[in-house]
C-alpha cells in the first residue's frame, strides 16, 4: 500500500471562486497562475479558469505550454522578458509582457518585428520592487507608444498594503496622478484590492490567492468572502501511543506532557510541504474534529493531540488544510501565509483532481 498522504484539488471550487471575482468586478480577469498555479497544477487550474480573459505567470515555458494546450486568452509574463533572445518567442506565441525597467526598453530596440508585442508598463507607486520611477515614466511611455513592435500598452502597478489597515489610498492617488495624461487600459487590483477597494478595479483585475480559496486578509476568513478551498491536504494516523506526565515528543522534545494523554503520529512532514516551523498548537482535523499538533514537525511525520478524541485510531483520517481546516488559519499559526503552504507542496505528494 502507498503512503496515505494526498492532495485533492477541487476544480468546482476554482470555478466558484472565479464566479465570485466576476460578481465583484466588471473588469476583465487576469487569473494569476504563477508558481504552478500556487501549487495546484498549471494546466488543470487553467482549464478550470478558462472563462477568465487572461492568465498571468512568470516563466515563458509555462506560457508556451498554455498556448500549446490550446488556450487563446491573453497570457501575461509578470516579470517580462529577461533577454532579447526571448522576444521572438513572445511574438511567435502571442504573449504579453510586463515592461518594468529601462534595460527591457533597450532590448526592444534590437527586435525587428512590427506590431508584435502587447506590453504592460509597470509603475512603481511605492512598493519599490519593480516598476518605473515617476521621473522615468513619461519617457518610457512615449517610447513604447511610438515603438513599431508594440501593439498596445496597459498601465499597471502593484499595492503593498491592500491586505492591511494602511490600504491603497496613497498608491492609488499617485498612480492616478502619474497616468492622468494617457488613455490606456489600467490594471491595479490584486485579490485584496479587488475585494475591498472597487476604485482600483480598472480594465483588468489580477486575482491570485482568492481563486484558490484562501483569504488575503488576517481578519476575514475565506468562507465569509464566499470562497471555497481548492486544495485539501489529507493523510491518516499511522500510530497511537499513551504518554505519561513528563514524557516528551519528537526531535528536541519540544512538547512535554503535563498529564497522561494519547497522541497520534500522522504521515505528513516537511518533506511533503508541511511547514517545519509550525509550533505546538497548530490546528489540524482528525476524524473531522479539530485538535492540535504537538512538538516539532519532522521530515515525514508530525504528532497530534488525541486527548479529546477517544475514537481516533490508526487509520483515522487527518486534514492538514483545506476542506474544514482553512489553509490561512494553519499558515497564521505557523507564522507564514497561505501562499507559501500551497506553493510548497512537494512532488512526492500524490495529487488528485475532481
Amino acid at each position: 500500500m502507498s503512503r496515505p498522504i494526498q492532495a485533492r484539488i477541487d476544480l468546482s471550487a476554482l470555478k466558484n471562486n472565479l464566479r465570485v471575482v466576476r460578481r465583484i468586478a466588471s473588469s476583465r480577469i487576469m487569473a494569476v497562475i504563477k508558481a504552478n498555479a500556487y501549487g495546484h497544477g498549471l494546466l488543470r487550474a487553467a482549464e478550470a479558469l478558462k472563462e477568465a480573459e487572461g492568465f498571468a505567470l512568470l516563466d515563458v515555458r509555462d506560457a508556451i505550454a498554455l498556448r500549446e494546450a490550446g488556450f487563446r486568452q491573453t497570457i501575461l509574463l509578470l516579470e517580462g522578458f529577461f533577454s532579447a533572445d526571448e522576444l521572438p518567442l513572445l511574438a511567435e506565441y502571442e504573449l504579453a509582457s510586463v515592461i518594468h525597467n529601462p534595460q527591457q526598453l533597450a532590448m526592444l530596440d534590437a527586435f525587428p518585428r512590427r506590431n508584435a508585442l502587447p506590453v504592460w508598463l509597470k509603475i512603481n507607486t511605492g512598493m519599490n520592487r519593480l516598476g518605473f520611477a515617476p521621473e522615468q515614466l513619461a519617457a518610457a511611455m512615449e517610447k513604447l507608444k511610438s515603438h513599431p513592435a508594440i501593439t498596445e500598452v496597459t498601465l499597471m502597478t502593484h499595492f503593498a498594503h491592500a491586505d492591511e489597515a494602511e490600504g491603497v489610498a496613497e498608491q492609488l492617488e499617485r498612480f492616478k496622478g502619474l497616468t492622468a495624461a494617457w488613455r490606456a487600459p489600467r490594471s491595479l487590483a490584486n485579490s485584496a484590492a479587488l475585494l475591498r477597494y472597487p476604485a482600483t478595479h480598472g480594465e483588468w483585475v489580477r486575482p491570485g490567492i482568492m481563486l484558490y480559496g484562501a483569504s488575503p486578509f488576517a481578519d476575514t476568513g475565506a468562507q465569509q468572502l464566499g470562497l471555497q478551498p481548492v486544495m485539501t491536504l489529507s493523510s491518516e494516523i499511522i500510530s497511537v501511543r499513551e504518554l505519561q506526565a513528563g514524557d516528551r515528543v519528537g526531535y528536541a522534545g519540544l512538547f512535554r506532557a503535563d498529564k497522561a494523554m494519547r497522541i497520534g503520529t500522522v504521515a505528513c512532514g516537511y518533506a511533503d510541504g508541511y511547514p517545519r516551523h509550525a509550533p505546538t498548537g497548530t490546528p489540524i482535523l482528525v476524524n473531522g474534529k479539530r485538535t492540535r499538533t504537538l512538538g516539532r514537525v519532522s521530515m515525514d511525520m508530525l504528532c497530534v493531540d488525541l486527548g479529546e478524541l477517544p475514537d481516533a485510531a490508526v487509520g483515522s483520517p487527518v486534514t492538514l488544510w483545506g476542506n474544514g481546516m482553512p489553509v490561512e488559519e494553519v499558515a497564521a499559526a505557523a507564522g507564514t501565509i497561505s501562499y507559501e503552504l500551497t506553493c510548497a507542496l512537494t512532488a512526492r505528494v500524490p495529487v488528485a483532481a475532481a
